[in-house]
């Protein structure tokens, strides 16, 4: 990949990741909790929500070692699910969701777009990366570890000792997402290229510089 390509995937990447983590905080907003709001993290200011490890050093990681797959994160949006009154229940859910789905709507737009409308193929190169880069985001944020989405999925549906123990894992996180990166690599990749594929159309998959 030549420079302009890295450098265009690596700021897709961050603002992706920075879309990801606002999504959480207006869910959490829309059900009744203002942490997010009043802590100045409903915005898309980088500056409020770059991680140096996840948004910069995790990618950069990734991209010297080689790797196929380019991701990271941002800073975690907080919130209190104690205040998610309009739905105790489920609220917690449907605030770990918004991320992903954020993800999932970036990418329907942006494939749509290559599918329907006809544009230069350079301009179709730089959309593939967006929805390309969006499809890797939600697929990996589903994988059920912490810090990503997936875990907070998986702690409402096990026994409580067990959602503890996963939410526990400190700084052992960072660990059991290498794991999963390297364990499950072909399956992370199968499931982002064929979203990509029924988002942007099959075609559209020789239009990856990757």
């Amino acid at each position: 990949m030549n420079s302009v390509i890295i450098i265009f995937a690596l700021a897709v990447l961050i603002f992706s990741a920075i879309v990801h983590e606002v999504a959480h905080g207006y869910a959490a907003l829309a059900l009744g909790d203002t942490t997010a709001k009043d802590a100045g993290r409903l915005t898309l200011n980088p500056i409020n929500h770059l991680d140096p490890f996840g948004s910069i050093v995790f990618p950069l990681f990734l991209y010297i070692i080689h790797s196929p797959i380019l991701v990271g994160w941002a800073k975690p949006v907080p919130y209190n699910p104690n205040n998610l009154y309009k739905d105790f229940k489920y609220g917690p859910l449907k605030v770990a969701l918004a991320g992903p789905l954020s993800n999932l709507l970036i990418a329907a737009v942006f494939g749509l777009i290559i599918r329907f409308v006809p544009l230069p193929q350079t301009t179709e190169i730089f959309l593939a990366i967006v929805v390309f880069i969006n499809c890797l985001l939600m697929v990996f944020n589903l994988i059920p570890v912490p810090p990503l989405d997936g875990s907070k999925v998986l702690t409402l549906i096990l026994p409580s000792r067990y959602s503890t123990m996963i939410q526990g894992a400190g700084i052992w996180w960072f660990f059991l997402v290498l794991l999963m990166l390297y364990a499950f690599f072909g399956v992370i990749f199968y499931l982002a290229v064929h979203l990509f594929t029924l988002l942007a159309g099959s075609g559209a998959i020789n239009l990856l510089p990757f």
